[in-house]
C-alpha cells in the first residue's frame, strides 16, 4: 500500500466517524425554567455507597485471602512435582495479590472519603446554624435598640 493511499483511507475513516458522532444532551428549553436534571443524590444515597464500599472491603479481604492461600499452596505443590503450570499459577497468584490490593485501596478510599465528607458537611451545617443564630440574635438586639 502506498503512503498516499494510506493517508486517503485515514481521511475517509475520519470523515465517516465525524459525521456519525452525536452528543446526547437535554434540550435547551425543558419547560418550567428548571435546568436541573433528574439525577439527585442525597445523604442517604451517599451513606449507602460508603457502606457498600466498606462491606466489599471486609468481605473481599476475607475471601481473596482464602483464594490466595489456596492458589499459593497449589502452585507450590505443582512446582514441587516438576510441573511448569506451578510457576504460571504462582505468577497468577502474585498478580491476583496486586490487583486485590488495588481494589481494596479503592474501596477504602471511597468509604473513607464519603465518611469524611459526611462529617465535614455535619460540621459545616453546625457552624452555619451557629452563625445564623448569632446574626439573628444581633439583629434582634439591634431592632430592640432601634425602637428606643
Amino acid at each position: 500500500m502506498a503512503w498516499e493511499e494510506w493517508e486517503q483511507l485515514k481521511a475517509q475513516a475520519a470523515d465517516r466517524h465525524s459525521t456519525r458522532m452525536q452528543l446526547n444532551q437535554y434540550p435547551a428549553d425543558q419547560g418550567g425554567g428548571s435546568t436541573q436534571g433528574d439525577l439527585v443524590v442525597g445523604h442517604k444515597d451517599l451513606e449507602q455507597v460508603g457502606q457498600a464500599a466498606h462491606d466489599l472491603f471486609g468481605h473481599f479481604t476475607t475471601y481473596s485471602g482464602h483464594a490466595r492461600v489456596a492458589s499459593e499452596a497449589a502452585a507450590g505443590g505443582l512446582k514441587g512435582e516438576g510441573f511448569a503450570l506451578g510457576g504460571a499459577l504462582e505468577h497468577v497468584t502474585e498478580r491476583w495479590s496486586e490487583q486485590t490490593k488495588s481494589l481494596l485501596d479503592a474501596c477504602a478510599h471511597i468509604s473513607n472519603h464519603l465518611r469524611f465528607t459526611k462529617n465535614q458537611h455535619a460540621a459545616d451545617d453546625s457552624y452555619i446554624a451557629g452563625a445564623v443564630s448569632s446574626i439573628a440574635t444581633l439583629d434582634k438586639g439591634f431592632d430592640d435598640r432601634k425602637g428606643h
